[in-house]
């Protein structure tokens, strides 16, 4: 009767044999982002399951519009879990909170990052990434300023014509001054950024353009700095489909980039080994749940196991 509750849990958690392993989780929202913070997570990054039955982990508390959009979650040298959101539609700063176990959370900062742009109509899909070389925390977002870059004002035929920015912080207490952070002549949104081996780093974002070429896909850039600059895009690794808010993670030895496929209403996923011939693996990946894009990242085992155990 041991042995086989021992395998029981063995076959539950195949990947968390101890505190050292890590899991993969996937922050994301539903909806239109009202009822805040959802996680999922995979054994082997292709199957997602939702936890929590899923219901919200955090309820958006900032902002004028009180929403959590976009959460990007990464697990810090410090040993904290630092999330950053969309707080709304039309503000002109990001959400902040951090948390040692994803189930209690600090308060919930306003980050004022565009205050100084009187025009700014927005921040949106900020994204928060760890400089290892600095030791401090890069947080980056794109926002419209209308009049700033002329020439791209009508790519979206809405009037939204994004470029990226970033601050950054040791302590998210203090600031840097808000800087552009890309800008490649076109309207650019949804950066995410992975840290390659070579010390090199590459930048998945989203080509917002739909005027007088409709893009609406996925491209990378790459840098030998974390604050850059970045590389002009790539061609286009997405399909005939529009895609959004991608996110990248290594998973053994081929790289593997998740996005939405928002006027699909599902997820999709390219994968590659040298991050220049990609294959669509859309039908091979699967997410339960309302799931809307987020942020891959990796949570060590011990939190995993408890986690997974209490809300599976």
């Amino acid at each position: 009767m041991i042995l086989r509750s021992l395998l029981l849990i063995l076959m539950v958690f195949p990947l968390i044999g101890n505190a050292q392993n890590e899991i993969l989780f996937f922050s994301y929202f539903k909806g239109n982002g009202e009822d805040g913070l959802h996680l999922a997570y995979s054994e082997d990054g292709y199957k997602w399951n939702t936890l929590k039955d899923d219901q919200s982990f955090l309820q958006p508390e900032i902002g004028e519009s009180k929403l959590m959009r976009d959460p990007c979650i990464i697990y810090g040298p410090d040993k904290k879990f630092h999330m950053v959101w969309t707080t709304g539609w039309k503000e002109k700063g990001i959400g902040y909170a951090n948390s040692k176990d994803l189930i209690s959370w600090s308060d919930q900062i306003y980050i004022p990052v565009m205050s100084h742009e009187g025009n700014a109509q927005n921040c949106w899909a900020p994204e928060i990434a760890y400089d290892d070389v600095k030791d401090q925390f890069l947080i980056f977002w794109s926002t419209t300023i209308p009049g700033r870059y002329p020439e791209t004002d009508m790519s979206n035929g809405n009037g939204r014509n994004h470029r990226m920015y970033s601050i950054t912080t040791k302590d998210f207490k203090s600031f840097s001054e808000t800087k552009l952070f890309y800008d490649h002549g076109f309207n650019v949104i949804d950066g995410s950024i992975l840290k390659l081996k070579d010390q090199d780093y590459i930048m998945f974002i989203k080509d917002e353009t739909k005027f007088p070429k409709t893009e609406k896909n996925i491209r990378w850039t790459k840098a030998t700095s974390i604050e850059g600059p970045y590389s002009k895009p790539s061609e286009a690794i997405t399909g005939d489909y529009w895609a959004e808010g991608p996110t990248c993670l290594k998973v053994g030895d081929k790289y593997i980039v998740y996005f939405d496929k928002y006027r699909k209403g599902s997820m999709g996923a390219v994968e590659s080994k040298d991050l220049k011939n990609w294959t669509d693996i859309s039908d091979q990946i699967s997410f339960t749940g309302g799931v809307r894009h987020g942020t891959v990242f990796k949570v060590p085992g011990k939190i995993a196991k408890k986690l997974i155990r209490k809300f599976k």
